[in-house]
């Protein structure tokens, strides 16, 4: 990859038809003609590795909101990358869509929680839906994706 191209990581858990409608809003927001530079790469939580942390710029993570937590899927990333990520990631640029029936509470602080951890860097609030996603709730993610973009943009 050339020096010049920066890499958007989508790590995401889509489980449902409502949080693929957000994946996608994302994924476009991400890869709108308005930023330059940016490649997006996009993995199933329980496929991504370390590697694909570590030639990452920024990461965008989504979960639904399963029982008051993130999905174990996306729990399942973090303990694998945890560690190794560790020391190499500090100030990793990051954003974080989340999806849930009633409440995304829980899910936000367990993201959140570990996102600090590591050092990572938020760069905007978090964009939270519950019940069936409206046209802002989608416009938000689609923003979300194109500002980690834009972030990123050499």
């Amino acid at each position: 990859m050339p020096q010049d191209v920066r890499r958007l990581l989508i790590v995401h858990h889509t489980a449902s038809p409502t949080l693929r409608e957000l994946f996608e809003a994302v994924r476009r927001g991400a890869a709108t003609d308005e930023v330059e530079g940016v490649e997006v790469v996009t993995r199933a939580a329980l496929r991504a590795t370390v590697t694909d942390v570590f030639e990452a710029d920024g990461v965008i993570l989504g979960t639904p909101a399963n029982i008051g937590y993130m999905s174990g899927a996306l729990k399942h990333f973090f303990d694998t990358v945890y560690y190794p990520c560790l020391e190499e990631t500090r100030r990793l640029p990051y954003g974080l869509y989340v999806h849930g029936n009633n409440d995304t509470t829980g899910a936000v602080r367990a993201v959140e929680s570990i996102a600090g951890a590591l050092e990572w860097e938020r760069v905007q609030r978090p964009v939270t839906v519950t019940g069936a996603p409206r046209k802002e709730d989608l416009d938000a993610c689609w923003e979300l994706g194109a500002t980690l973009a834009a972030t990123l943009s050499p």
